[in-house]
């Protein structure tokens, strides 16, 4: 599917972005959505990719400047290097790819089913390969930047997340690695590290009690609830300044040197919250997190479409 809208364009003058091209994959709802407003309203033309028609469309006729729609899964290597030739035929090569899709499985790993802690994997770690895969030519022409949306689950892992957190490792240790490779040609590699954000992904999470605990532990500022559009801000900000990191919130920078710290804190905390009465949830089965997270899972099960 492809939709291409032309609202009216507005001028930025002296910013770095206007006129050029940003693709932004999980586009749909949430940052993603967020951060296709904040581009285009930066004066690019924005590829807005992700999973389901009707929400991309109905992001798009929100955008001040041109944009084209393509659904696609960031699984298939085929439809996201036909979704690739799509937005260089209709807006122009990629200046700015955001590789932000991404979904999440919330409960004790053996209680897992297989087949879906490897969806999770598939398209927030391999997904975001396949989007740099594809779109890594045109990024090479313009001298572009690269922005792998990653996580504070990247910084330390919690129970009960642990696809989730193995793939927001990954993709950090993705985008280090791919840094190194392209930055001779004049692409740059950002990550993001995004915590606590007004998604329904994290309202999914604070339905399981281990991870309410881990967030009522964190100190009053950390427990914060961002909005996507404060975070696609922020995300914004590092896209134009070309940033090694970008962290939402900033003070999130600090706690890169205390990384060593988080994991036996985390620790303790799950240990005591399984003993104080919440064991039970080592029974209970994994659940697909957010409204967009099952969007993705219905449509990957529907005959044909695995």
């Amino acid at each position: 599917m492809r939709d291409m809208s032309t609202h009216g364009r507005r001028r930025h003058r002296g910013s770095p972005l206007r006129g050029r091209v940003a693709v932004v994959t999980g586009a749909a709802r949430g940052i993603g959505a967020a951060l296709a407003r904040n581009l285009s309203g930066a004066g690019m033309s924005v590829a807005l990719l992700g999973r389901e028609e009707a929400s991309l469309r109905a992001t798009a006729r929100t955008l001040p400047n041109r944009s084209v729609c393509v659904e696609a899964d960031v699984t298939d290597n085929a439809a996201l290097e036909a979704a690739a030739r799509q937005v260089e035929e209709m807006l122009g090569p990629a200046g700015v790819v955001a590789a932000n899709a991404g979904i999440a499985v919330g409960g004790p790993f053996d209680r897992t089913a297989a087949d879906l802690w490897q969806r999770v994997i598939d398209v927030n770690l391999t997904g975001s390969a396949n989007t740099a895969r594809a779109f890594l030519p045109q990024l090479t022409r313009t001298r572009g930047y690269f922005l792998q949306v990653a996580s504070t689950a990247a910084l330390g892992s919690s129970p009960m997340m642990s696809a989730y957190c193995a793939s927001k490792a990954g993709v950090e240790s993705f985008a280090l690695a791919l840094r190194g490779e392209v930055e001779p040609d004049g692409v740059a590699v950002g990550i993001a590290y995004v915590h606590w954000t007004g998604t329904d992904m994290v309202s999914g999470m604070d339905e399981l009690p281990v991870l309410r605990a881990l967030r009522r532990h964190q100190p009053r500022f950390a427990r914060r609830v961002r909005t996507p559009e404060q975070v696609a801000a922020w995300l914004a900000q590092g896209i134009t300044h070309r940033s090694r990191s970008v962290y939402a919130p900033p003070w999130l920078r600090w706690c890169q040197p205390l990384r060593p710290l988080f994991p036996p804190i985390v620790a303790h905390v799950a240990r005591r919250e399984l003993r104080g009465g919440g064991r039970g949830e080592l029974t209970a089965g994994a659940t697909v997190l957010g409204a967009g997270g099952l969007a993705d899972w219905h449509a990957w099960n529907r005959p044909g479409d695995s």
